[in-house]
């Protein structure tokens, strides 16, 4: 139903050929796993966290949790700190009430607080005399206000909030938009600016230029590179197309980004992705030509090696694909396995089995850790499944799990293990692989899966719809891990939307981010409610190649604080008065909003769905007649979340509350639904979604439970307790 959030193209992406037929199904086992314990060495303790990675550092402050709280609520709590001994809380007290009250348009009561703060609290000393100037503008007190900015910018001029006081002065004499434009380009005020230039003159590429760097995130993103191509490419450096295909490449604009980077600096990346971009844009030749470049160029260069493989993609010749295949196995060795796999099945292609079987088989056996091992092994894993070879399923799955514990595919391995055990009659080794998955995965499907069969009270498919959990939710966010001191203090203040454009300023290489400032421009996405970017750069921390970066990805997600901030709660009060009215659990609700539409109220799919809960219209009007709406707008949350949990009941409703089967009706529809349950008849509800005919829905099926459980492990306080002694308990008997 939503169109998924748009991905980078990664580097090290090659494309996989799965295994198929009688091939596939002659590789033999590799190593003694009959002899391997199920659970034991594999399993590894969480490390100790490095401070710089921190994301909740002990902070003794009563007013940082006061931060969370409404407005009206806070307010008497906050005062009394505000009067007592001069302190950094009495400080940040101070602040916050003189925020809250220029936000309700009370600028006259803020300056008090406001006043002499700054001494008080040097660190926001800068963002102190902008609140002033923001308490006399609500006062009327023009001049005071003009004379405050002024301020700012002569005693605080490479601050970025000094951005803000050039906007304001700029309404009067334009020198000082010019003055913000330069010295603030990225900053919203400086974009805000921009586009106000060009509404009123639209001849300015100089601008269309800075919109192009730095607010690519606009709806008219693709109308601004445009212009800039078919208007401006004469005036145009190198490093202006390289920003141009940067912009392009972000928004999914393939062809446009390939034609860029052909114009950029040759740099191995923009080369490489002159290629990428051309070759999905289905433009053969231009990639042919941008790949040999690269390799002519840069031979060494790791996107050199991906280029042998693109061009495989585009050989005319099985023979010309595998020789493209061997040089890329010879000199990027660290591809070899994924290479390996292409050029196996171009081998059976040209019906040389035996080189094919030869080629995966030294997957196995040279290549045993990689992810495509493990693609291999699992692959085997469900062939022996499907013709009924319960054991050798079994040992496939198991050597998975030894093999390849850090795969994608690990999770659900380790889960099938237990189910195959099962079948088998091992009752032991299946209780086994079921405790392994919820300890050693614990954030996945399978996970959910796991405890369910081990009798833990978190729902199954036929009663996860009438649970209620207590949801509670924490005091005080994570921490931002890169930024300067003072946009780490306004965040923790709450001060989402200045920290926002602090951080724009300072975000200076966001074309290649380390670890922590892509933790942090996702915390701060989230905090101004860009959630569908917001999760998406939370989600992806772990896409790297390096292993330091992979480590520094791994220690941030040991820690609660960082599922916190990917599992959020945009939405709690409006659910929650619909899953009342509903009697659907609460947290089943957000597990399928966030997987339709990441919490972004006004997202439209290409299936013309409609927000939170990507509702179809046609549904829509169908729902508003069964209960009496008049009138509504899909793109209003409340409206959108009261008819799209109504139909979640109505499918539940429909299927005897079997949330499996209501989930993929919300998604492939009831008529698809319904054929399945008529073809595949009374099975196992795990067999099921491996026969769902849809991927997409079969995905989504997974996905959406999958959130439900997170969200449940993290907030409720019983499985979130729970969960940790089980975890605590499994790390003490496996390092014994």
């Amino acid at each position: 139903m939503l169109k998924l959030p748009k991905k980078q193209v990664l580097l090290s992406a090659i494309g996989l050929t799965l295994l198929t037929g009688a091939t596939a199904s002659a590789l033999t086992l590799t190593g003694q796993l009959r002899n391997i314990p199920l659970i034991g060495s594999w399993f590894q303790p969480s490390q100790l966290i490095p401070a710089e990675l921190n994301l909740t550092a002990p902070q003794d402050s009563a007013v940082l949790p006061l931060a969370t709280q409404p407005t009206a609520e806070r307010a008497a709590k906050l005062e009394e700190i505000a009067r007592g001994a001069p302190s950094i809380d009495r400080a940040r007290a101070r602040y916050l009430l003189a925020s809250d009250l220029i936000q309700q348009d009370h600028g006259g009561k803020a300056l008090p607080w406001l006043d002499g703060l700054e001494k008080e609290y040097p660190l926001l000393s800068a963002q102190i005399l902008a609140k002033r100037a923001l308490a006399y503008t609500a006062t009327g007190d023009a001049a005071n206000a003009e004379a405050t900015w002024k301020q700012l910018v002569e005693q605080y001029p490479k601050e970025p909030v000094a951005a803000e006081a050039l906007f304001q002065l700029g309404k009067q004499n334009p020198q000082f938009w010019d003055q913000a434009i330069a010295q603030f380009p990225a900053h919203p005020r400086s974009i805000e600016i921009a586009i106000t230039r060009l509404e009123r003159e639209p001849n300015q590429p100089q601008l269309l230029m800075l919109l192009a760097r730095h607010a690519i995130y606009l709806p008219n993103t693709r109308g601004v590179l445009d212009r800039l191509r078919k208007e401006y490419a004469s005036q145009l450096k190198p490093e202006d197309w390289e920003a141009i295909g940067f912009a392009a490449w972000e928004n999914g604009l393939y062809g446009s980004a390939a034609s860029a980077y052909a114009k950029a600096p040759n740099t191995p990346l923009n080369l490489y992705r002159a290629g990428r971009g051309a070759q999905l844009n289905e433009q053969g030749r231009m990639a042919y030509d941008a790949y040999n470049r690269l390799i002519q160029a840069y031979p060494d260069a790791k996107e050199t090696g991906m280029a042998l493989v693109r061009l495989a993609d585009l050989a005319e010749t099985p023979q010309a694909a595998i020789g493209f295949l061997d040089r890329a196995i010879n000199q990027f060795p660290d591809q070899a396995a994924e290479v390996l796999l292409q050029k196996s099945a171009l081998l059976q292609a040209l019906g040389s089995d035996e080189s094919a079987l030869q080629a995966r088989q030294s997957i196995l056996t040279q290549h045993s850790a990689s992810d495509t091992a493990a693609e291999i092994r699992w692959e085997q894993a469900e062939l022996n499944a499907k013709k009924g070879d319960a054991q050798a399923a079994w040992e496939w799955a198991r050597q998975v799990m030894e093999q390849n514990p850090d795969s994608e595919l690990a999770p659900e391995a380790a889960f099938w293990v237990g189910k195959w055990a099962t079948v088998l009659g091992k009752q032991k080794e299946a209780t086994e692989a079921f405790e392994y998955t919820l300890s050693q995965y614990p954030q996945s499907y399978y996970a959910w899966r796991s405890a369910s069969i081990l009798g833990w009270d978190v729902g199954d498919f036929s009663s996860v719809r009438s649970k209620q959990p207590q949801v509670v939710r924490p005091e005080i966010r994570p921490d931002l891990l890169a930024g300067s001191d003072a946009t780490k203090e306004l965040y923790r203040l709450g001060q989402k939307r200045d920290a926002w454009s602090q951080w724009q300023t300072e975000f200076t290489s966001y074309r290649q981010p380390t670890v922590a400032e892509q933790f942090t421009d996702g915390l701060l996405r989230l905090g101004v409610n860009d959630n569908l970017d917001g999760i998406y750069m939370l989600a992806s921390l772990d896409w790297r190649d390096a292993a330091e970066e992979k480590a520094a990805a791994k220690a941030i997600k040991q820690q609660p604080a960082y599922w916190q901030a990917l599992y959020p709660f945009p939405y709690l009060e409006p659910i929650e008065q619909a899953a009342q009215q509903q009697q659907i659990n609460p947290l089943l609700i957000t597990a399928l909003m966030r997987q339709e539409s990441r919490f972004e109220p006004e997202i439209v799919s290409v299936a013309e769905a409609i927000g939170l809960m990507q509702v179809i219209p046609e549904t829509a009007e169908w729902v508003a007649s069964q209960i009496n709406l008049k009138t509504y707008n899909l793109k209003n949350p409340i409206d959108n979340i009261r008819i799209g949990t109504w139909y979640l009941d109505y499918t539940h409703r429909e299927y005897q509350n079997n949330s499996l089967l209501a989930v993929a009706s919300y998604n492939a529809g009831p008529g698809a639904v319904a054929e399945w349950v008529q073809e595949f008849g009374a099975i196992d509800p795990d067999q099921f979604i491996e026969r769902i005919p849809y991927p997409e829905t079969k995905g989504y099926v997974t996905s959406v439970l999958e959130n439900y459980w997170n969200y449940l492990r993290i907030y409720n306080p019983e499985v979130s307790a729970k969960l940790a002694q089980f975890s605590k308990d499994h790390a003490v008997i496996h390092r014994n």
